[in-house]
């Protein structure tokens, strides 16, 4: 029985159009209920799954639109997102949690939530405890931000333009910035997209500054978990080539809607592997992390941008 409800689940995740959000939670439910009898597996490929869904996301990626959004945001981007790196870095450690997952909510925080996570993840070979773990904790809070931000934004009366720069730097996921701007104006949903994209662009610099780090501070750890972030290059690659040929575009499409499928489809699996005994052992302490980051960079960008 435990079987079919594993496989039922990731074939539903992988048809069903369900969110990101949805999938993880339905694989938490399921692992938790029937002790995944596939976890071995599981672990295994979701980490070669979510790097060729990453390959294949780039065939929806118009480089000279990503090239423009990125120039345009380049300074406050940098800034904040080292910013939130190292507070992050320090909150885990007074909170004490563990390297991998401080790393990985502090990076899901910094850029683009879930995509930053599951890039990262592949890069570092994180566990799946620390994974599945790490984007809870994300799409949590971004479920939370959809009615905050909006709620903040009236109540201060923010401008168009301040509230869309505030939902780009300080809401994790872009389905979320767009969500949380969408009903604020059409002026708030065009800068919080383009701002949006271009903190994304530094999951690219991140990754393979990540692998190099890993390989510096410990060369046995590295010959077991280091990856090369090769599906990094892969996007960039697909989507250069989309870009260069543009009648290939609408295949492209195809091939990145296929890829967002087959992505939520492993947020499941990697859900199914959040086992009790991994639920005690980690705690409340990456959520606690996650809530203080994120309220921390949420108060600071919207101060600069008032001030």
């Amino acid at each position: 029985m435990s079987r079919i409800i594993i496989l039922s689940g990731a074939f539903i995740s992988l048809v069903a159009g369900l969110s990101s959000g949805v999938a993880l939670l339905l694989g938490i439910v399921a692992g938790v209920a029937t002790k995944n009898p596939y976890i071995d597996y599981t672990r295994k490929y979701t980490s070669r799954l979510l790097a060729w869904s990453i390959v294949g996301l780039g065939a929806g990626v118009n480089l000279s639109v990503v090239a423009e959004a990125g120039l345009q945001g380049i300074g406050y981007t940098f800034v904040g997102i080292l910013a939130t790196l190292l507070v992050g870095t320090l909150l885990g450690r007074v909170f004490g949690c563990e390297k991998q997952l401080t790393l990985l909510i502090c990076c899901g925080t910094a850029i683009c939530g879930g995509s930053a996570i599951a890039a990262v993840s592949a890069t570092i070979g994180a566990s799946a405890g620390a994974t599945s773990v790490s984007l809870a904790t994300v799409f949590l809070l971004n479920a939370l931000a959809l009615y905050v931000f909006p709620y903040v934004g009236n109540l201060l009366e923010l401008t168009q333009s301040q509230f869309g720069l505030w939902c780009a730097l300080a809401i994790h996921d872009t389905s979320s910035v767009v969500g949380a701007a969408l009903g604020y104006g059409s002026e708030a949903l065009n800068i919080a997209t383009t701002v949006k994209l271009s903190r994304a662009l530094w999951i690219i610099p991140l990754c393979f500054a990540l692998s190099f780090r890993v390989r510096e501070h410990s060369q046995e750890e590295a010959k077991v978990s280091a990856k090369k972030p090769w599906f990094i290059l892969g996007f960039l690659l697909m989507s250069a080539i989309v870009t260069t040929f543009p009648e290939l575009t609408k295949f492209g499409e195809m091939v990145a809607a296929i890829s967002r499928r087959v992505l939520i489809m492993t947020l499941y699996l990697i859900g199914t592997g959040l086992t009790l005994d991994v639920i005690k052992r980690v705690g409340a302490r990456p959520l606690i992390l996650g809530v203080v980051l994120w309220i921390l960079v949420g108060v600071i960008s919207l101060a600069a941008i008032m001030a």
